[in-house]
């Protein structure tokens, strides 16, 4: 199954009048990197798409507008340049400097292929890793883009699975964590999950500038249906990850996790299960001193908090809609929600202090600017 002419001669008119309409307003005056502390897509009003520069109080630094809805955002902090992701399964991705007043590179991935709405950037910031699919094949990849000649995409690796949601480049900084939802999703039938039945959801580890394949953990027997979503890793290397539950609602399992290179995947014991938590979590962040895991279930609008070094759960606070999560000082985090509202709290669920902007819902991530 391949795109359509319509689509991508849509998507050609809607990155240009993106380019248009954004290198000629202020949405690129140039701003100083310490004002801004978040970054995160969200719709404005009704139907306006953009990605927010925010500062820690909430307020908006600036707004950038996207033609549709944007996912994950990457950030490189030594060059300060952003990436965004079109919303799985999209084809489109929008790169700014976060302190320049430069128009925005835009790039695809090309013929029969589409994003997944995740990516991240190597250490020395040369290249960008995307989590893509081969819609043909329906198998999934890691898309890698020059950054120097415009995100211009100059390879791709295999993601050993299908449907990769979350990349992250880990803290050896030569490895990729992959993890593989096991569903198949394509631009010709939107967000319909094509392969319920037979989906093989896995976390995989690959090479970042082999491809080849270091470790791979399955979801197997009753877990088939636990897709692997979203990642983050603590401070002692550590993968923790949030599933999306695609079996029946009475056999949902747990669904926070974590594995290692040389370790089994491993459930937590979350008081109330993964029925408590709706079967889905929305993104994963861990604290600044690599001790806490945060995890979104917006379904539910929860978070829940996990001590990495025991496994246990310490918290669980309540959101409406919650979803968007990232660190905030060292053991604190940010929460952003579909209601506009950002809310900074502890890993025992203690609410330091709440803002809500107007006429903002904020998107699935929320990108701290360190």
């Amino acid at each position: 199954m391949s795109l359509t002419v319509i689509d991508r001669r849509s998507l050609l008119l809607g990155t240009l009048a993106f380019v248009g309409a954004a290198s000629h307003g202020k949405a690129f005056a140039s701003v100083a990197d310490r004002d801004i502390a978040y970054v995160a897509t969200a719709r404005k009003g009704m139907k306006d798409y953009c990605v927010l520069l925010l500062r820690a109080d909430g307020s908006i630094v600036r707004e950038v507008p996207l033609t549709a809805r944007g996912h994950d955002i990457a950030y490189d902090h030594a060059s300060g340049r952003v990436a965004v992701f079109a919303r799985r399964p999209g084809v489109f991705g929008v790169a700014f400097d976060i302190d320049k007043a430069t128009p925005p590179h835009i790039f695809t991935p090309g013929k029969d292929r589409h994003y997944y709405g995740h990516g991240g950037f190597s250490r020395d910031g040369r290249l960008l890793y995307t989590s893509e699919a081969d819609v043909e094949s329906e198998s999934g990849l890691i898309g890698i883009y020059d950054v120097e000649r415009g995100y211009k995409k100059i390879g791709e690796h295999p993601s050993y699975g299908i449907g990769p949601h979350e990349i992250m480049l880990l803290a050896d900084g030569k490895t990729i964590a992959v993890g593989n939802g096991g569903l198949d999703t394509v631009p010709d039938a939107g967000r319909e999950n094509l392969n319920v039945d037979t989906m093989e959801p896995s976390l995989a580890f690959v090479d970042a500038e082999s491809g080849k394949l270091v470790a791979k953990h399955a979801m197997t027997g009753d877990l088939k249906s636990l897709s692997i979503r979203h990642v983050t890793q603590d401070k002692t290397g550590l993968i923790w990850f949030g599933g999306q539950w695609e079996g029946s609602p009475s056999e949902t399992p747990q669904i926070v996790g974590s594995a290692g290179l040389d370790r089994a995947l491993k459930l937590v014991d979350a008081p109330g299960g993964g029925m408590d938590l709706r079967g889905y979590i929305g993104a994963m962040a861990v604290s600044n001193d690599g001790r806490f895991i945060a995890a979104s279930a917006p379904k539910a609008g929860h978070v829940l908090y996990v001590d990495s070094e025991t496994g246990a759960v310490v918290g669980k606070s309540d959101l409406k809609d919650v979803c968007g999560l990232s660190s905030e000082g060292e053991h604190n985090f940010a929460a952003s929600s579909g209601f506009g509202v950002i809310r900074y709290e502890t890993a025992q669920a203690r609410v330091i202090s709440e803002h809500a902007l107007q006429d903002i819902a904020f998107d699935n991530h929320l990108r701290r600017i360190a």
